[in-house]
Parts: C-alpha cells; structure tokens; sequence
C-alpha cells in the first residue's frame, strides 16, 4: 500500500515510517522541515508542508493526489501554542479539513494518533483539539482507528520523556513533582508495529483503543525506574513545591514565544499532574497481547554512555543559552557603561579618538545585539556563528593594535579563547530532533 505519514519525523511518526518500510509498504511523509529527515530515511518520499497552511479541503487535495495514498496515519501534532505552534490549526482544522478531503482523493482509511485524555471539553488545548479531531473522524464515512498512546518511551527522546530522563539522571539528589501522579507507559515501537497491523487489516476498524501497558506506575516510579535505567544508585529525593514549578511553567510559557518548546510549559506541567492512564482492554482483546511493561521497554532500549550524556546535556543546555547571553549582554553594557575608560586603551596604541570610541561603541552594541539574539529560536545559532566569528576578529584586531595584551595579567586576549567554547558547545547541541 501507499501510506501517507503526517510528523514523519517525529518521535512516534520516525519509528511509524520506519515500520511501515519494513512491512514492505510506500511511504509518503509529511512535515514543515524535511531535509534532515530526507537523508536520514531516504527510503520514503518526503513532502514539505506547514499543516498550519492546510485548513481547507482544497489545500488538501493536491498534496494527497500527488502523495496518491491508500491509507493516511496521523502522527503530527504540537503541545502547546508558540511562535512555532498554532494548536488549533495544527491538530483540529487542518484535520477537519484533511478528513473532508480525503475521500475525494482516494483515501480510504485514517489511522489517527491521539492521546488518552483527548476529550473536545478538555481543560488543555492539546487535548481539546485532540479531541475535535477524534469526534470528527468518528462522524465520517471513511475507515478510521485512533489509536492513543500513553506516555511514549523511545530511543530518541524530546518534550516530556526527555524531561523525566534528565531528571532521573540528576546526581546527588532526584527533584519529583506529582509524585503520586500515575502513568501508563507504551514503547514507541509498540505504537508503530499497532500502526502496521492496523494497515494490515488485523485490527477491528472504526474504534478507539488505547495503547498503554496494564498496570500504571506513580511518577516517582518511572523516575526511579529511569534511574535505574541510566545504571545510577538511589538518591535523596527531593519534592519540588507546586509554586516553584508554577513559576518554572510560566517562564517557559514565555520562552515559547521566543520559539522554545520547553517540556516544562503549563501544558507538559497539567497534563503530568494529571496523569497519562488509559484502558488496556480494547487492545488486549482484539490481539491477545497486552503491551509491554515499563520495565520491559527499558531493557529493550539502549542504556550507554550516550544516554547519561544526553541526560545530563538535555538540563545543561538551557542554562548554557542562559549564560551565554547573560555574558555577552553584560559585557556590552558594561563596555558602554566605560565608553571613555575603553577608548583610552586603543588611543593608547595609536587610534584615533574619534575611531576609537566607534569601535568600542560599535563592538559594545554588536555584544549586546548578539545576546539577545541568542534567546530568540530561529536566531540561535546564527547568533552562536557570530559570536565565534566576533571572537575571532576580535582576536585579530586586538593582536594588531595591541599585542601587548596578550601578556596582560588580566588576560583580556587570552580569556576569549576558552570563552567561545560555549558558543561552539551550543551548536552542538541546539538540534532538537
């Protein structure tokens, strides 16, 4: 068959691709940046578009002509809303939209990934527009399965799941919020191998079923057991009051708007207090398996040094960003604050007045722009590449007006080597996916 993928390189849509190729199908993927994910998987044809821009049948039409697709599966979806994310688009107009377009254009079945709390008078977004979709795919003639995952555990991990492995690996002490917050867990794979036997006609159409493990765990649990998971020894645990992680969510409501898609967003916050349960039956009846256990998921994943590192990675990276910005920001102001102390050190060395103080000035403004370019999203790592390369001019320039700082006890020249190390550690690390 030809499949159509929405979120093709997601983090349940990669392993739903890759699945689906080994099952010896076509596979088209949809997503807003495909390039990367292009070279990753070449194997499927890959199709750039924004679902935000597909909120009418006719804007369907010539992407699912063209993709000529049999059955469409739904992996696309966003948290909460961004300068990145609109979530009403995303996940209820656009797939209102794609579900009236979809008979006209040969589809046969929509295979829908949801959520176990999408519900269209749900207290989130997320869930709400989930749950439109869900209720609309429900009306429609075509065949249709939603299947709702609970919390998805995979090889490759962002959002939520890389959250809770970050903190699981935190040395000394364990930080738990909602500790008592019961979870269900399903391996990423599981959903995806669901996917494939929904394609293959081995699962009852026209139904809802919840793909979660049988018995739920407290988030205390899963942290634990993702401690374990990372080889490091029970710790101190540490409760995290519900004000701190009120403010820490309403920080990274603000970042969001910078195009950060921090899990720690009111949305990722609600929906953890809450819980992630579902009911295991419908599935366990209709195949006779139940779905693996938290405990089994981790020993089938990978549990090396690359994990620990990303762990610990995943909660240095803001504060890098943070640092970074700070430093830079900082020490623009501060060379305005000394406009006439700075000018003073390049006269001394055979500048100008005039030019002098424009250079100081003009460095002192580009410092200060670089900062605050670093905390907005799409600007990040262009603004990374130019701190190296404001570092590096600024070696130059320093090493040919004045080469005598390089001996200078405070070691003005000699500091700003080390001090791009971060910029070129933030490269490394900006990709989310």
């Amino acid at each position: 068959m030809r499949i159509l993928v929405m979120g093709g390189y997601g983090l349940i849509g990669t392993p739903v691709v890759q699945h689906l190729l080994e099952a010896g199908h076509a596979v088209v993927a949809l997503g807003r940046d495909v390039a990367p994910a292009a070279r990753r998987q070449p194997d499927a044809q890959w199709v750039k578009a924004d679902l935000v821009a597909l909120t009418s049948a006719d804007a369907w039409l010539p992407i699912l002509r063209d993709a000529a697709a049999d059955v469409i599966v739904n992996c696309a979806g966003a948290l909460q809303a961004g300068a990145r994310d609109d979530v009403d688009a995303v996940q209820a107009k656009s797939m209102l939209a794609l579900f009236a377009a979809a008979g006209p254009a040969g589809v046969t079945t929509i295979i829908q990934i949801s959520a176990t709390r999408a519900n269209p008078t749900a207290e989130t977004e997320f869930m709400r527009t989930k749950g439109v979709a869900d209720a609309a795919l429900q009306t429609s003639a075509l065949n249709w399965v939603i299947l709702r995952p609970g919390l998805v555990i995979s090889p490759q991990a962002y959002g939520g799941t890389a959250l809770l492995r970050a903190l699981a690996a935190i040395p000394v002490v364990q930080p738990v919020a909602f500790g008592d917050s019961l979870i269900q867990t399903v391996a990423a794979d599981a959903v995806a191998q669901a996917v494939v036997q929904v394609v293959a006609g081995q699962i009852a159409m026209r139904r809802i079923y919840d793909l979660v493990e049988d018995e739920p765990h407290t988030l205390r649990q899963v942290l634990g057991r993702l401690r374990a998971w990372h080889g490091l020894p029970e710790t101190r645990e540490v409760v995290v009051p519900q004000t701190i992680v009120i403010i820490l969510a309403r920080i990274a409501d603000g970042l969001g708007w910078l195009g950060w898609r921090s899990p720690l967003r009111t949305t990722a916050i609600s929906e953890l207090s809450a819980g992630v349960r579902g009911d295991p039956t419908p599935w366990r009846e209709q195949t006779g398996r139940s779905q693996a256990s938290l405990q089994i998921t981790l020993r089938r994943l990978p549990s090396t040094v690359q994990e620990r590192w990303f762990a610990w990675l995943f909660l240095v990276k803001p504060l890098l960003i943070a640092v970074l910005a700070w430093f830079w920001v900082t020490t623009g102001l501060v060379a305005l604050a000394e406009v006439d102390f700075a000018t003073v050190v390049l006269t001394r060395h055979g500048l100008a007045g005039e030019t002098a103080r424009s250079i100081v000035v003009g460095g002192a403004l580009i410092d200060v722009a670089l900062g605050l370019a670093l905390l907005w999203r799409a600007f990040t790592g262009h603004a990374a590449l130019a701190m190296i390369g404001v570092t590096v001019l600024y070696l130059a320039g320093g090493t040919l007006i004045a080469p005598d700082l390089w001996s200078d006890p405070l070691g003005p020249l000699v500091k700003s080597v080390p001090a791009m190390l971060p910029a070129v550690a933030l490269l490394a690390l900006l990709r989310d996916r």
